[in-house]
């Protein structure tokens, strides 16, 4: 009988993009539109997510230039951009908002690290707890008679060693960042 390792893969994938959308919205003093990904404004009598209300372009390295497609909002995307408390500055201009990041200090960047990571680390207890669940299923499906022992030693291994990848993938990820904010 072959098991079918679908579902795991799948959890693996979603564990993976789940550390990758954590791990993008750690600030890391560089210009980067996913920071704002959170913040909704105020529209029309409803909270909507600021990349529906304007343009956002990265202008240089620190700078983040944000336009909206009605100026009657600038006001309330700067109110909702402040209230965030993101630590980074605000001008406004005629076209729309500039969000300039400051220079990270080394205790930020020592903090930033730690943030970094205990995601990671919660992703890899995530990791954990998929491979405790197909390894149950593969051990229920034994005690059923529908494996021997031979193909469950090797579903076994097969399945470490899907969970070894995704552990590399949380790995490059997490390094990626430590690099990024040791810059």
């Amino acid at each position: 009988m072959a098991y079918d390792f679908s579902k795991l893969k799948e959890e693996i994938k979603e564990t993976e993009e789940w550390l990758g959308r954590e791990l993008s919205g750690v600030r890391t003093g560089r210009a980067t539109p996913t920071l704002l990904d959170s913040i909704k404004p105020e529209a029309y009598g409803t909270r909507t997510a600021l990349r529906e209300l304007a343009n956002i372009s990265i202008e240089d390295a620190r700078t983040i230039r944000i336009t909206p497609w009605d100026k009657s909002l600038l006001k309330g995307i700067e109110k909702s951009i402040t209230d965030a408390d993101l630590g980074i500055g605000i001008a406004t201009d005629d076209q729309g908002l500039r969000i300039s990041f400051p220079e990270l200090t080394s205790e930020r960047r020592i903090q930033l690290l730690k943030i970094a990571g205990d995601k990671t680390e919660q992703a890899k207890i995530a990791l954990r707890s998929h491979r405790t669940e197909a390894l149950k299923a593969l051990e229920a499906a034994e005690k059923e008679g529908g494996m021997g022992e031979d193909e469950v030693a090797r579903l076994k291994i097969e399945t470490q060693k899907l969970i070894d990848a995704g552990a590399a993938v949380l790995a490059a990820a997490f390094e990626k960042k430590e690099i990024e904010i040791a810059q």
